[in-house]
């Protein structure tokens, strides 16, 4: 049983609903502006493309949070006997940077 929605719990939608009402505003500006007939409704027809679009990639990232939150999350597993734990990026252990980050010494770096 789902609970009930509010309004405002749903922020794609919202998105959406704003840029609809933009793509009827934005035409009718337009024509008061002195803009001709056919400027504005290609204008209108570039916006519902584009506000089309945006609400297609809008569900299909919420599908897909929805998906990763409910994949549980995979606990670390144990090292093997023997085994040194690498840091960040694959990179062995300390004692093996690189740079000019050495211990003492003169550096060519200024």
């Amino acid at each position: 049983m789902h609970p009930a929605r509010r309004p405002g719990d749903d922020p794609a939608g919202d998105v959406v609903r704003w840029a609809a009402f933009s793509c009827l505003l934005v035409p009718v500006v337009l024509v008061v502006y002195g803009t001709s007939f056919d400027g504005a409704a290609v204008a209108t027809l570039g916006l519902v493309t584009v506000t089309a679009a945006c609400r297609v990639m809008l569900r299909r990232a919420e599908k897909t949070q929805r998906a990763a939150a409910r994949v549980p999350v995979a606990l670390p597993t144990a090292l093997p006997t023997g085994a040194v734990p690498r840091g960040r990026h694959s990179r062995p252990g300390a004692g093996t940077h690189r740079g000019c980050h050495g211990s003492g010494g003169i550096s060519t770096h200024e």
